[in-house]
């Protein structure tokens, strides 16, 4: 008799478990701002403890060469959102400094991906920092997401004190003012968020898609003391005041993860965390790679990147090829057994059969990044790397395999690698089109080269009177 049962048990587990596999998966991407490179456990970060994003490293992949779309937030975002490089439709500045009555934000012309989820009945969420458009025409309850809880500008006092004393330029639940009241820390009001939004609308009958991003660590610089304990080992104090904001949304990453597996949804939920673009130039670290957000060295573009599916991806592993967070699209319509209306307009692959060694190869051959309609911009081809720096107004080539920090340029000595990579730009920059908008970022980094041409000249000037 108690065998029977043993083997009736066994069977409703098979069941259940053949079910969750064919369930169709929830989809969950968290995004940091402004992150270093440096500034988690899972790439070596020894001061500004993440151990939840570490333990979600260990359940998936770690993509040790991935790629934002854009060096700074606002392009970042659309290209993450659209699947395709957001020169593609004229997105790659950061919108102007305006109100909610301007126009400028992701075109309606393009398909976000939250619209396309929505049409095939996932419950869909937006949760965070927007930074796609100031009009209420293009905020998120109007491209896609049935909820959404958040601000639309790019920067928030994470007290919640909205800019100009406008409620509308505070916090908003589906484009409605929350009370200042109601906020305590915007970093745990929107971990609290994702995690009575789970609890709410997971027991529906549909998937759900989240787009949890939060503003941390972006400017400005304010935590609470509950969480500068955790780095009261850190002596530099603007430093520890950013690691703080980062160990912060650690946290609330892990109270999300933990409400997905308190559900029974956590294995079956295709999660990617990365941030949009290179830290900063203060307290960040992007270390061990040059320069920070804005710039096209390593430093700008590369982030750190994880994609977890617990029921279905084994974990524990680190994926040293290039990705680009442009694969996030495809990646989820594959998983989800989707289909894009204009799949052929997607710049990114799906990377699961990569990771997981079904499909050989690379998922890139190359990869291209412009700012500025061209002011600057890079490629990758293969272990080759070009970045014409719009800032230092010349070219430079690396070889990423011999010189993964680019400290030496090798441009003259690889004249000829040099002009294949720059026709094969030129060729990609003939389907890009003028900026809709412009912003000051070109010349903001020109102004910054200035100003470390004269600190050299300063800490130099010894030498020539001591000679």
């Amino acid at each position: 008799m108690n065998k029977i049962i043993l083997l009736f048990g066994v069977f409703l587990l098979s069941i259940t478990l053949n079910a969750q596999k064919d369930k169709q998966p929830n989809v969950l991407i968290i995004l940091s701002d402004d992150q270093g490179w440096g500034d988690v456990g899972f790439n070596g970060c020894t001061d500004i403890p993440t151990p939840n994003l570490d333990q979600l490293a260990a359940d998936g992949v770690i993509f040790s060469q991935g790629y934002a779309a854009h060096p700074y937030c606002s392009p970042s975002r659309a290209g993450l959102l659209s699947g395709r490089n957001q020169q593609r439709f004229g997105h790659e500045n950061n919108l102007p400094y305006t109100d909610a009555d301007a126009d400028d934000g992701f075109p309606l012309t393009q398909l976000m991906m939250s619209e396309l989820l929505s049409d095939y009945d996932f419950q869909t969420c937006a949760i965070g920092k927007w930074h796609l458009g100031d009009s209420i025409s293009l905020w998120p309850d109007k491209r896609g997401f049935d909820d959404w809880y958040g601000f639309w500008g790019g920067g928030m006092n994470y007290w919640g004190k909205p800019k100009h004393n406008d409620p509308y330029h505070g916090v908003l639940r589906n484009g409605v003012p929350v009370p200042l009241d109601e906020i305590t820390y915007l970093t745990d009001d929107f971990t609290n968020e994702a995690v009575n939004y789970i609890d709410g609308y997971v027991k529906k009958d549909k998937p759900f898609f989240m787009y949890l991003a939060y503003n941390a660590p972006h400017t400005p610089i304010q935590v609470t003391n509950e969480y500068t304990k955790a780095v009261s080992h850190i002596e530099d104090g603007e430093r520890a005041a950013y690691g703080a904001m980062v160990y912060a949304m650690d946290q609330g990453i892990g109270k999300v993860i933990q409400k997905l597996k308190d559900e029974g949804e956590y294995e079956n939920t295709l999660i990617f965390f990365y941030s949009d673009n290179g830290g900063t130039r203060y307290r960040a670290s992007n270390a061990p790679y040059r320069g920070y957000k804005g710039m096209l060295f390593e430093g700008g573009i590369r982030v750190p990147f994880i994609m977890a599916y617990p029921g279905h991806l084994k974990g524990g592993k680190t994926y040293h090829k290039m990705v680009s967070a442009l694969d996030i699209y495809p990646t989820i319509l594959a998983a989800t057994g989707l289909k894009h209306p204009e799949p052929e307009t997607l710049a990114g692959v799906d990377i699961m059969p990569f990771v997981k060694g079904k499909k050989k190869g690379e998922p890139h051959t190359d990869l291209y990044w412009r700012y500025s309609d061209g002011a600057g911009y890079a490629m990758r081809l293969g272990k080759y790397k070009m970045v014409m720096s719009g800032f230092k107004k010349d070219f430079f080539l690396f070889d990423m395999e011999q010189d993964p920090y680019e400290h030496t340029n090798i441009a003259s000595e690889m004249p000829e690698k040099l002009a294949e990579m720059k026709q094969l730009y030129a060729k990609w920059d003939k389907g890009n089109i003028k900026a809709l908008w412009q912003d000051p970022h070109a010349a903001n980094l020109s102004k910054e080269e200035g100003g470390r041409q004269k600190a050299l000249d300063r800490a130099t000037s010894g030498e020539k009177s001591n000679k």
